[in-house]
Formats: structure tokens, C-alpha cells, sequence
């Protein structure tokens, strides 16, 4: 029986065992749309960059095609709103909103909520904004949370924008989940029992999310803040952890906590953290996962599988790349990527393990 040429192909893969296994649907569609911040945070560099040549980014209608894409290859999935401080493009960030609204996809976003300072956009958030709302609070003393993020006054405008948010989500009966979400390094870790105390009972969020201070994205020569900020005692930290998962029942992951821990022993092993980018450092074991469930778009329409430019990327340009790109044009791309144990594996969008096994209703949760 006569073979075609791409039947043939197929026939010898089939029979060499080279079916390449198409991926599952990705979790995760991670949305820039600026680069821009108002706050100076010392382990950024958003904030030195601006949004001065905005012609060849992404435009609204672009990027409503994308997440219409997006939820036909993955229904019900995720879409993150980033940045930059994205709030500053409001109806670019309302717009991404709604989008994702009407496709039927969760909206969730990290904010510093400097631009939630009255109620009015209060309400908007809760009514027209994401599903998610996680606001950046390092500490729950201002003057430590207002060294970090490198702006006096950014402790109160962040508890602000969260007191705002859950009134408005009990004036509106929402649905809306709010968090804050808190750097963990050196210079915090001793005090999360009480932030924890700050954040479930004086504040009434719903959760505390947890990253851990990573080598800086963007900084080539030495990176002072990570050599600063690294933690330097990772039986302290368990601790820690382990005080406040009892007392606030928080149901910490015990796969998260070792990784937690392996991860900041391989640091303290570093020869120089102040140029942690340097050689091939990296984890004993793999703690990203990235390249299975999320993709990652900044403001050109560049994809890629992971926030660095260390991997190659393909360009959205119309309906249907982002399936491609998922499916067929990414495949060496995730092959690499399994074998990658790079440092910035502990991010929190990244990391393989959640930080909690199942979520325990408390304080209002």
C-alpha cells in the first residue's frame, strides 16, 4: 500500500517511539502590559524602566484576540494581569478584565495599591477587575515594608488599598478573593508570625502568599540586594514557618517546604550571592515547573515558557500563534527547560509546589 511522505514520517516516529506527547492545556497566561513602576523596590528594576516607545506594543484589541485564544486552548484557565505597576495603564488593565470576563477565564493580578486610594476605584476593582486581587505588603511595621519598596508612605497606601477592598467586597456581597502577598528575606522572616497576626486579623484578607527573594531579573553585574536581602539560616526560616503554619493553620506543603529549604541552603553555598547569575548555580533538584503550564507575554507579544530571556521566545502576531507556539513551536524550548535548575525557580509563578496542600477556611476564607 502506497505511503504519502507525511504518513511515512509519521509511521517511522510511531515505530522509533519519537512521538513527541503534546502538552496539557496551559494553566496560565501571564499578561504584560507596561514597564513601568511608581514605586523604586530595592529587588526590582521595573521601576528604571519606562513606557516611552509604546508603539510596537501589544494593543488592546490584540491582546483581547489573545485571551480569546487562550481560553479556547485552555477553558477556564488563568490570565495574569503584570507589569510594571499595571494599575497605572487603568483602562488597558480594566479592558485585560474584562476580557477575561467574558471568556469565561479567571483575572488575577498583583498590585502595590498605590492606585486604589478611595473608595470609587475601590468599587470599580471589585466590580469590573480581576478575580484575584493580591496586594504587595513585605511587613506589617511601615518603615520596614517602606525600605523595601523604596517609597515613604507605601505601607499605608498598600494596608489602605486592602481596608478599601474588603469593604467594597462586603458593600458589593462579591465573590472576589483578596490577598496580600509578602517578600520574604533577611530582614523579614523573623517577624511573619506577626505579619501573618496583621494580615488574617487586623486586615481580613483571606491569604498571605509567600515568595522569597530571588537573584534580580535584568541585572547583570552585581546585585547588592540579593547579596543584602539573601537568607542566610534556612533552619531558621523552617521554623518560622512551622510556628505560623500551626498557630494560623495554614496547612503549608511539605514538598514546598523542602524546596524552601534546599533552596536557600544553595545560596548560602553561592561563592559570590552578589553575582548569583554567574556559572551554572543552581538547585540540586528542579523547583520550576513553568514550562508545563504557564506562558508568559510581554508588552511586543513575545511568548515564552519562563519570565528570563535565557530561552528562546515566538511572536503573537495574529489568532492561532499562541496555540502553535503551546502545541508545536515550543517543544525543544520545554525539553531544556526540564533540565533547568536555575535560582529563580523559588518564584511563586513558576515553582512546581504550592505553598499549601488544600485551603483551610480561617478568618474569614
Amino acid at each position: 500500500m502506497k505511503q504519502t511522505g507525511s504518513k511515512m514520517l509519521s509511521y517511522l516516529r510511531d515505530a522509533l517511539g519519537l512521538v513527541r506527547p503534546l502538552p496539557g492545556p496551559p494553566q496560565f497566561l501571564f499578561l504584560f502590559m507596561n514597564q513601568r513602576c511608581n514605586l523604586r523596590c530595592r529587588h526590582c528594576t521595573n521601576w528604571q524602566s519606562n513606557d516611552q516607545e509604546r508603539a510596537p506594543y501589544l494593543t488592546t484589541s490584540q491582546r483581547a484576540a489573545m485571551i480569546g485564544e487562550f481560553a479556547a486552548l485552555s477553558p477556564g484557565a488563568a490570565v495574569v494581569i503584570c507589569g510594571g505597576e499595571s494599575m497605572l495603564d487603568l483602562e488597558d488593565y480594566f479592558a485585560i478584565a474584562g476580557a477575561c470576563r467574558r471568556e469565561g477565564l479567571r483575572c488575577l493580578s498583583v498590585v502595590n495599591g498605590t492606585c486604589i486610594r478611595e473608595a470609587a476605584m475601590a468599587d470599580r476593582m471589585i466590580r469590573e477587575g480581576p478575580h484575584e486581587i493580591s496586594v504587595s505588603l513585605n511587613s506589617h511595621i511601615p518603615a520596614q515594608h517602606d525600605e523595601t519598596r523604596g517609597v515613604s508612605g507605601a505601607f499605608e497606601m498598600a494596608t489602605t488599598a486592602v481596608r478599601l477592598l474588603q469593604q467594597s467586597r462586603k458593600e458589593q456581597a462579591a465573590t472576589t478573593r483578596l490577598f496580600t502577598q509578602a517578600l520574604v528575606h533577611e530582614g523579614n522572616y523573623r517577624e511573619l508570625d506577626p505579619l501573618y497576626d496583621f494580615v488574617l486579623r487586623d486586615l481580613g484578607a483571606d491569604k498571605m502568599k509567600l515568595s522569597f527573594i530571588q537573584p534580580t531579573f535584568g541585572r547583570s553585574g552585581e546585585d547588592d540586594s540579593f547579596a543584602r536581602f539573601r537568607i542566610r539560616d534556612a533552619d531558621a526560616l523552617l521554623n518560622m514557618l512551622r510556628t505560623c503554619n500551626e498557630r494560623y493553620r495554614l496547612n503549608f506543603n511539605p514538598a514546598w517546604m523542602a524546596q524552601v529549604e534546599m533552596y536557600v541552603n544553595t545560596v548560602n553555598r553561592l561563592a559570590n550571592p552578589a553575582y548569583p547569575w554567574r556559572g551554572s548555580a543552581g538547585t540540586p533538584d528542579q523547583i520550576c515547573n513553568s514550562s508545563e503550564r504557564n506562558i508568559m507575554v510581554d508588552v511586543y507579544g513575545n511568548l515564552r515558557l519562563c519570565f528570563s530571556p535565557a530561552f528562546p521566545s515566538a511572536t503573537w502576531s495574529q489568532p492561532g500563534d499562541l496555540r502553535d507556539f503551546w502545541t508545536e513551536g515550543s517543544h525543544a524550548i520545554r525539553k531544556k527547560m526540564r533540565r533547568c535548575t536555575a535560582l529563580c525557580g523559588i518564584n511563586h509563578s513558576v515553582r512546581r509546589e504550592p505553598a499549601t496542600s488544600k485551603a483551610i477556611p480561617i478568618f474569614g476564607n
